[in-house]
This record gives C-alpha cells, structure tokens and sequence, in this order.
C-alpha cells in the first residue's frame, strides 16, 4: 500500500527495523562517527534493570545515564514492543545531553516477563514504570516519556492514568486505538498480522517483518484465493488470538474506546504536552484525533501548554526526518532536529528553561510547495476558508485522466450521472499492485490501474494559492448492492504531469452515517456520503497546477476485502460477491463538491 496516501497501515517506523539490522552488522571501528564516539564517552549504562509491577510482574530495562551525573535529574523513558535495543542511538544521545534515559520492553515481549496483550495492557504498566522510576536515587521525581508510533500511544495510555510523577509527554505519530490502527475508519488492513507477527513471542521479529516481498506476496495470494479475512491469520502462517479479538470488533465500540483517554479523562490533564505528526505519517488520523479530543475536552489554561507540530514527513520521519522519501522531495528547511527538539521541550517544562524557540506559536505547520514553516494560535485557525469545487461532467464520464470530469467553483450540473462498476472477481489490480512500487507515492501505474474509478479535475490555478487544513467531500452517490468500500484522494497535477498526494479518504458505505452504527443501504436513490476524514495537508499550489479528484472502489490488496454482499465483511468470501455499479450525481438537486481549505493570510514572517 501507498502509504503516503490511502494507507490504511500502522507502518511501524522503518528506523526500528534498521537499527536493529544495523546492530547486527557493526561498523568498522574507523566508520564511527567521532560525536557517537564523543556521546559514548558520556554514558554509562546498565542492561537488565527489573522494573516490579503491581501484580508481581518485573519489566526488564536497560538503563542510560550521564556518566558524569553527581544529583538526581528528570528521567526519560520508552515503553515499546520493539525489545529495547532498538533505541539504544536514543538512550545514548539522551544520557549524552543529561537525561536518565530507559528503554523498557513491555510486558510479555523482550526480557520482560508477562503476557503481551498489544496496547491495552500499557496505561496501568506505564503508570507503574513512571512512578518506580520517581523513586530511583539518579531522579529528582520528574518523569517524562520518548517515542513515536506505539510509544507515542502509550504515552497518552499512560497519562490517562494520572501517574503523580508524570511531569509531560511527547506523543510523537501515536495511534488512536479504533481511529487508525488496527483499522482506518472501520476498514481493517492485512498489515495487521504483518505487525502481529512481527510482535509475536518474546524476542525480535525485524527480519520477518521487514520481508516486504514476502508479505505483498501473501497479501496477493490470500486476495486471489478469496478466502475470507477472519482465516486472514491462518493462511499467513501466523493464527493468532489477538487478531481475531480485533476483527470480532468491526465497528467503533466501547471496546475501542477503552484503549484510548475518556473526555474526562482529557479534561482532567494537566500536563503539559507537545504532539508531533507528519503530512504523510500513517497515523496522522490517530495523532489528530488525540490532539482534538482533548483541545475539545481540556480547560483553557491547559490547552494553552498542548503544542503541535506537523512536519512533511512520513512515519519514520517523524523520529528522524528525512528531505527525500517515496518519490517526494522537500526544502531544507523540513529537516527539524526533532531531538533537539525534545531537548528544549524537557528543559522547558521539567527545567524551566526557555520555551523552544521552534514553538513560536502553539501550532506549527509546514507548506510544501513554499518549502517553509507557518504558524497559528490554534488547529483551525490554519483555515480561512473552505471553498467548494463542484464536481460535473459533460455526460457519464469521469473514467480517467484523458476524460475527466471537472472540478469547478461554480455548480454548472451538465450531465448525467459518472458511474463505475467494481466486480469482486477481477483480481487483476493485485498483479498489478505486487508487482509495482508500494513505496512511491508517485506510481502512476498503480493509481491509474483500478478500472473502477472516476477521476475530476479543476482547471489550472490563476495565481499561487496556500491550500492548507482539511478537504472534505460531499458526493451524492448511488449504489445498486447493500454495501462497498470507497478510496478518495486529492492530488496536485503540475503542467508537466507530475502528480504530488495531498490527502486521502475511505469508507465503507454502511458507515456513512456513523462508525459506531452501520446502516446497510436499502435503496438504489443517490444518498449523500460525507467524507469528512480526510488528512491534513498543506501546499502551495502554483500558477498553473491543477486539482485532481480520483475516487475509486477500494479494491486492493491493502485492504480488507469487502464483496459487496452486506454481511459480516470479516466472513465473506468471492463466492459472495456481488458487482456493484457507483453512479455519481451531480446536477441541481444534488450538489457533490470538494470542499477545499484555503489558509489564513500571511500574519507572521517568513522562516
């Protein structure tokens, strides 16, 4: 899967898997880099720390402190699945610069003893962890906690609990348990038992994990064979119960909610917070939804010490951003030292230090295309407006690039409606797909191969314009089935063809109206589809550039299937499966437009 679009992957950062692979293959004594070998000079460390539990159970730690530490400091630490070593860089680059720094492997994985049940078992553990480590001779009772990905989920896990010694977190790419991982919108992945697997047992699982052929591979097999998902984890070679406890939960329920702070929960927080997410971070959905649920829930004076940071980056470079990855490239200006950063962000809040100058305002925010920073007072203060492009066509068109229907500023509503038909059946998108390019955002083969497909675009832009917030889609849309899947994108065309990925969506038409309650549709009358989950985005689009629209039937070895029958989608197999035909309307009674967000004006200088 694209996962710099319509991912609907938890992508565990790729630099967990190359450290580890790094540690296995050592530099040369004369490859080290003189700072690390400056940065050993500074610390000293302890490997097999037993952290006790509230019921008896003993984490194991590896323990990082400055070599020269003579009274007792704010202590650091990472709860992950991932076995501890893999952030031994962090643990040294932390103790180096005067943290107490622990990497803790969670319960039931690593060293640490226990059963591992993923991301539930973290809030109460966290809260233990924090206030053991409050108690040790080198801290002064201020504890804060590093990590992205799950380790940025289990800081808000932890913080739910309301440890005393919990001075701040730093939820860097975090997850929202039912938001995005282990589904997107209640459309599950077959990444989840990739990630499974790789959590599986006790020790390291990174090589078997990384084996991208092998699990695109399988992914291709399992959709050719038509074999239902709930068998997803046998025929993977992997049955796991934890799996099975996921998908037994299609829908966002109270079980869902349970893993993640309650509004009170939120509200009762006081700590303060600095989040950090990327434009094309998997887990932006999850990193938002956080950061919204409690600006929503929290007391003015504690959403005045809640920062974001929204870099363009993709999960990994979140941690350690990089100026080039799948396909895309950035200004200079996009490589923030995010460890510095979490350096003037514990000075600031555990030392009273100066607030990081890179916060100028409690939200920062970079434009792509402008290659520069801005900043606003708050999330939605980035948006001036959001103006409607309305969706047409001369007639049932839309099928592709070389017919496109348009995206226009005023409704003109010409023709009848654009229609697609998905049949289950025709498997050809996965060759396809395992024999393309997952990792570049920018395969054009791939985005233009889905034969169930419509595709709108807007004419060239006048002048440059900041496109940056939230797109959101309003589309009357007929279905002749009681069920199917929708992937929405909007991308910039460039008058040479180059297409960039801005933001993306999906659906599963029974959850049109609401995750928590599917409705099947009972009728073959247009119904109206909100796609109001959309990622943030910000870029310039210049003079010239265009907008495209591309909404396809989310058919993709990526995906979990849906046949289209109106069942249990998580028991369906292809000999159920129905073909669907979509129709598009948009005439004058029904108005389907693309809502896009213009931002603010200037109102700071330029970086």
């Amino acid at each position: 899967m694209n996962c710099l679009t319509d991912s609907t992957l938890f992508a565990i950062s790729r630099l967990v898997t190359l450290s580890a692979l790094f540690l296995l293959s050592p530099l040369p004594s004369d490859a080290v880099p003189v700072e690390a070998l400056a940065d050993a000079a500074k610390v000293q460390w302890t490997w097999g720390v037993k952290i006790p539990l509230r019921d008896g159970v003993r984490l194991n730690a590896t323990l990082y402190q400055p070599a020269e530490q003579k009274e007792p400091r704010p202590c650091l630490f990472t709860l992950t699945p991932y076995i501890g070593q893999s952030y031994h860089d962090r643990g040294m680059y932390f103790a180096a610069h005067g943290y107490p720094f622990l990497t803790v492997d969670v319960r039931g994985r690593g060293n640490s003893e226990g059963e591992y049940h993923p991301l539930i078992q973290e809030a109460k553990d966290g809260y233990d962890v924090v206030e053991w480590l409050a108690k040790q001779p080198y801290c002064n009772g201020k504890v804060s906690m590093w990590g992205g990905s799950y380790a940025g989920y289990d800081q808000w896990a932890t913080a739910k609990e309301f440890p005393p010694h919990l001075s701040t977190i730093v939820p860097v790419a975090s997850p929202a348990a039912g938001v995005d991982f282990p589904a997107r919108n209640n459309i599950f992945a077959p990444y989840d038992m990739q990630w499974l697997t790789f959590t599986s047992g006790h020790t390291g699982q990174d090589r078997l994990f990384g084996d991208d052929a092998f699990w695109i591979g399988g992914y291709r097999r399992w959709i050719e064979s038509g074999t239902a998902y709930r068998k997803l984890d046998a025929f993977l070679g992997n049955p796991s119960p934890i799996f099975q406890e996921w998908i037994s939960h299609p829908d966002v329920d109270d079980y869902w909610e349970s893993y993640n702070p309650t509004r009170e929960q939120y509200a009762q927080l006081q700590i303060p917070i600095l989040t950090i997410t990327g434009m094309y971070d998997d887990d932006q959905p999850g990193a938002l939804a956080h950061y919204n649920r409690y600006m929503q829930a929290a007391s003015a004076a504690a959403r005045a010490r809640h920062f974001l940071v929204i870099g363009p980056w993709d999960h990994p470079g979140t941690r350690t951003p990089k100026q080039e990855f799948n396909g895309l490239k950035f200004g200079p200006a996009s490589l923030v030292d995010l460890p510095q950063l979490h350096l003037d962000w514990y000075r600031y809040t555990m030392e009273s230090g100066p607030k990081p100058q890179f916060l100028r305002k409690p939200v920062a925010y970079y434009v792509s295309g402008a290659e520069r920073w801005r900043y606003a007072d708050t999330l939605e203060a980035i948006t001036a407006q959001s103006r409607p492009f309305f969706l047409d066509s001369s007639g049932d068109g839309a099928r592709d690039v070389y017919s496109a229907g348009t995206l226009a500023p005023a409704l003109v509503g010409r023709g009848a409606p654009d229609r697609y038909t998905y049949d289950p059946r025709d498997l050809s998108l996965a060759k396809i797909e395992s024999e393309s390019n997952l990792d570049s955002a920018l395969d054009q083969e791939v985005r233009l191969a889905n034969p169930a497909k419509l595709v709108y675009l807007s004419a060239p832009f006048q002048e440059d314009e900041e496109l940056s917030g939230f797109f959101r889609l309003e589309a009357w849309i007929s279905i002749n089935q009681p069920d199917t899947d929708f992937a929405v994108s909007v991308a910039e065309v460039s008058p040479n063809g180059t297409v960039t990925p801005l933001s993306s969506d999906v659906m599963r038409a029974r959850y049109r109206e609401s995750l928590r309650s599917p409705k099947l549709v009972s009728t073959k009358e247009p119904l109206r589809y909100n796609f109001s989950h959309f990622t943030f985005a910000s870029r310039r689009v210049c003079r010239g550039c265009r907008l495209e629209v591309l909404l396809t039937a989310a058919n993709s070895i990526q995906y979990q299937k849906n046949y289209n029958s109106g069942g249990v989608v998580a028991d369906e197999t292809l000999g159920v499966s129905r073909p669907v035909t979509v129709a598009i309307f948009h005439d004058a009674k029904h108005r389907s437009a693309l809502y896009v967000p213009i931002a603010s004006p200037e109102d700071s200088p330029r970086q």
